[in-house]
C-alpha cells in the first residue's frame, strides 16, 4: 500500500506501546503511523468535523489514544471500550494522557522511576511525556475521553455519537474473541453489531492480522488496505445490514 496522508517516516517512538503508553503482557500495541493513515482515511469519508472516535475492542487503549495525541486538532471525543474489565482500567490510565494533567502525573511517574533505577531509558521515557504534553497543547489541549466496559458483539449507544469506529481485531496467542456468537464470521458480526448503534453516516476502520478482512455478502468497502501482515478494511455503517 502507498500511504496516501501519513507519508513521512516520522518518529513516533514517543508514542510507542510500553513508553509514555503503559503497556501489559498479552495487549499488542498497533504501528503508530499505519493507525494514522487509517484513521485520516476514515476521516476523508466521514461529513462530521470535529470527529469523534471510537475503539470497540480498545485493549489498553493504545489505539485510540495513539490517534488522538496525533490528530488532537480533528478530534472532539475519543471513546475506549472492551469486555476485559483488567483492559478497560488499563486503557482508561492510558486515556488520561490526553490531558495535561495526566502527562504531567505520568511524567513525574516516569522521573521518579528514573531516579531509582538510574536507567537513561527511563529517563527519556519521562522526556517523551513532556515532548506530549507539548505536542498537546499545540494541537488544542485537554481531549475529552471516555473508558467503559462495553460488548462489542452487544454494544451500548455511544454517548456522545461517534462518526469514526477504529479498532484492531484480535488474532493468534496474543488476544482472543470474547463473546462472538457461535457459528459465522466474528468479524462480520461485529461490524453488523457496531453499525446497528451508529449513525448511517458513520465510517468503520477495522484491521487484521490477515490477508483480507472479510464484510458481509453484498457489502462494498469504502477502501481496502494492506500493509505487511495487516489488512484494513473502511465501511460505512448505513452499507452494513442489521
Amino acid at each position: 500500500m502507498a500511504y496516501r496522508f501519513a507519508t513521512e517516516r516520522t518518529d513516533h517512538s514517543d508514542l510507542a506501546s510500553g513508553a509514555v503508553l503503559r503497556s501489559a503482557p498479552g495487549r499488542p500495541g498497533f504501528p503508530v503511523r499505519l493507525a494514522s493513515e487509517l484513521f485520516q482515511r476514515a476521516a476523508a469519508h466521514a461529513p462530521a468535523r470535529p470527529l469523534r472516535l471510537w475503539d470497540p475492542m480498545c485493549g489498553t487503549g493504545h489505539l485510540a489514544v495513539a490517534v488522538g495525541l496525533l490528530h488532537r486538532e480533528r478530534l472532539a471525543h475519543v471513546r475506549a471500550t472492551d469486555t476485559d474489565p483488567d483492559a478497560v482500567g488499563l486503557a482508561a490510565r492510558n486515556l488520561a494522557l490526553l490531558t495535561a494533567a495526566g502527562l504531567a502525573d505520568r511524567e513525574r511517574e516516569l522521573r521518579a522511576l528514573a531516579a531509582e533505577n538510574g536507567r537513561a531509558d527511563t529517563a527519556e521515557r519521562a522526556a517523551a511525556a513532556r515532548r506530549l504534553a507539548a505536542r498537546l497543547a499545540a494541537a488544542g489541549g485537554d481531549l475529552p475521553h471516555t473508558a467503559a466496559a462495553d460488548d462489542a458483539f452487544a454494544p451500548a449507544a455511544p454517548e456522545p455519537p461517534v462518526d469514526v469506529v477504529l479498532t484492531d481485531v484480535p488474532y493468534g496467542d496474543l488476544s482472543r474473541w470474547s463473546g462472538a456468537p457461535p457459528g459465522g464470521d466474528p468479524v462480520a458480526a461485529v461490524l453488523r453489531s457496531l453499525a446497528g448503534v451508529l449513525g448511517g453516516d458513520a465510517v468503520l476502520a477495522v484491521a487484521a492480522r490477515a490477508r483480507r478482512v472479510p464484510l458481509p455478502a453484498g457489502v462494498p468497502a469504502l477502501e481496502r488496505v494492506r500493509v505487511g501482515v495487516r489488512a484494513a478494511v473502511l465501511v460505512r455503517a448505513g452499507d452494513l445490514p442489521p
